[in-house]
């Protein structure tokens, strides 16, 4: 049978016109749409993470990490801008929270699951993990203190917790700056990744190198492609939530942040797969970095001139909670180096777990 006949996943490629025909032509089929983008999201995002792949194999695994993290989390910002101009801040919050949680949970456990079971034990640089997580715990600091501060501020602490956000934005911002300085020059070794073993996985495979220019095309095209599909999807998500019976905290955390973690989820699986664990963590650990220390702090700044009212960083205390526990399990999961299928299998039950509550709790109880 020839290739091209041979079942894959591109097959699926053919929705991506089939998603913007119904938008267009039967705007108000949401549960179509909704389903439909879902699938057309998914080859996209394969070919996002093999042009990440070859751009690693010139850049490293540290700056190819660092690439798909940025262009997957591309079109988790456009969508963010998108509901700030509508004056969605709670939305854009949720699924905040939703990335952080779904990248270093359900991503980084699906890939330690995928890796261990081709692999009976996979290895990473111990020290650059390490380097992560303790980026992970500012992450949590990032959320947890201006929830303290509003509880324990009272009402008086209402006027000052806008200003408040914006100057932890602005320190998160230089966090964010200085730990790229640390990682990708003054430390790159820490997360220069197992080249032995990346030569070794990919000269079997025998593959010809893409040039830079199809890489970074490629890589282009499909940030651009997944940002148009999801955004549709996007605006589908709520009529299709309600006609499924799920609350709005469900689908800005859960539904929202999965789609959106649609091209972290493919990347990382499938160098976890190919024994590039460094890579593999570099883009999920990493996409829940950007997404804390730079995405969030740049939304708050950015409400200042496209929303009705300026956002903060006060999140209710289920996603605070949230948070917490999947950093703290996730540095310790993490923190030794090595993984296994079964620390993936772990991850995803406490984000299973997370899931089920976020499911289950009422509207208003936040």
């Amino acid at each position: 049978m020839p290739r091209y006949l041979k079942p894959r996943l591109d097959w699926l490629l053919v929705l991506v016109p089939v998603v913007v025909g119904l938008e267009f032509l039967r705007p108000d089929a949401h549960v179509a749409i909704f389903f439909t983008a879902c699938a057309a999201i998914i080859p996209l995002a394969g070919w996002l993470g093999r042009a990440t792949e070859h751009l690693a194999e010139r850049t490293g695994e540290g700056v190819g990490g660092l690439l798909n993290a940025t262009f997957g989390n591309a079109a988790e910002m456009i969508i963010a801008f998108m509901a700030l101009r509508q004056g969605l801040t709670e939305v854009v919050k949720a699924s905040l929270t939703g990335s952080i949680i779904g990248n270093i949970l359900l991503v980084l456990g699906a890939a330690f699951l995928t890796g261990g079971l081709r692999h009976p034990e996979q290895e990473f640089n111990e020290q650059g993990a390490r380097t992560q997580a303790t980026l992970l715990w500012l992450c949590g600091v990032a959320l947890i203190t201006p929830a303290a501060f509003h509880l324990l501020g009272g009402p008086g602490a209402l006027p000052r917790e806008v200003p408040l956000s914006t100057v932890i934005a602005v320190l998160l911002l230089v966090a964010y700056g200085l730990g790229l300085l640390f990682s990708l020059r003054t430390h790159k070794h820490l997360f220069a990744g197992h080249r032995a073993e990346a030569v070794a996985v990919d000269g079997a495979r025998a593959h010809t190198p893409w040039t830079l220019r199809r890489s970074l095309t490629v890589l282009l095209a499909a940030t651009a492609a997944i940002a148009w599909v999801s955004e549709i999807l996007v605006g589908s998500v709520e009529e299709t939530a309600e006609h499924l019976g799920m609350t709005d905290v469900f689908i800005g955390v859960i539904v929202v942040a999965v789609i959106g973690n649609a091209a972290e989820h493919s990347s990382a699986i499938l160098m976890a797969a190919r024994n590039r664990m460094d890579l593999a963590i570099g883009i999920a650990v990493g996409s829940s970095i950007q997404i804390a220390l730079f995405v969030a702090p740049v939304l708050v700044l950015i409400s200042y001139l496209v929303a009705p009212s300026p956002m903060d960083l006060v999140f209710t205390g289920a996603e605070v909670l949230a948070v917490g526990l999947a950093v703290a399990i996730t540095a310790q999961i993490a923190g030794d180096g090595r993984s296994n299928w079964l620390e993936g299998v772990l991850l995803l039950t406490v984000y299973l777990i997370l899931g089920v509550v976020f499911f289950y709790l009422p509207a208003g109880t936040m």
